[in-house]
């Protein structure tokens, strides 16, 4: 006994959509619900779901006439739908076409001017010495900081704002005592 294989969302949605293709008919919801299980194998607990996905790709539409929800799909919908993905994408690769030509363009003018001469690796390794040189004295600048005199002015008047904590706290608790023992406390 072999069991049956459920079928995916992309099979049903394309079960689906032969359902509207093949009648070209307008279909209430429970119209649905009833079709796609007997013709086409669709679980009748997923109808629902399956076909609120095809509505909200815009594959089959949807209106609301009174109290009931009527849906619909026409082969030439989807045509017209295919036809205008194609000529977007064929803007897109239009477009890319030209940013790639403007970019070589771009990079051939960048060329000019720099190549490959023994003057210009020559300031090249000078230049990439002068970094490492550069590197080396902001290091040694970085162990000297604690002697510079501005670093040792905000070290001491953090010294000194830490001296007076003392002192303000004490007056605080001045402050606090009689409070207190007004409230009885």
């Amino acid at each position: 006994m072999s069991k049956k294989k459920g079928l995916s969302l992309e099979e049903k949605r394309t079960r689906m959509m032969e359902i509207f293709f093949e009648s070209k008919d307008v279909f209430q919801l429970k119209d649905i619900e009833k079709i796609a299980p007997k013709s086409k194998g669709i679980a009748p607990m997923t109808v629902k779901e399956v076909l609120q996905s095809l509505v909200d790709d815009n594959m089959v539409d949807c209106e609301r006439v009174g109290t009931s929800n009527y849906y619909w799909a026409f082969p030439s919908k989807a045509l017209h739908a295919r036809k205008h993905k194609l000529e977007e994408l064929q803007k897109q690769v239009s477009d890319a076409k030209q940013r790639k030509v403007s970019l070589e363009e771009a990079a051939e003018k960048a060329k000019v001017g720099r190549e490959d001469t023994k003057e210009r690796s020559c300031l090249l390794k000078e230049l990439q010495s002068l970094r490492d040189e550069q590197k080396q004295l902001q290091a040694e600048l970085e162990k000297y900081r604690e002697c510079d005199p501005e670093v040792i002015q905000e070290i001491t008047i953090m010294l000194e704002s830490l001296e007076n904590k003392p002192r303000i706290g004490q007056r605080w608790i001045r402050q606090v005592r009689p409070q207190r023992k007004l409230e009885g406390k």
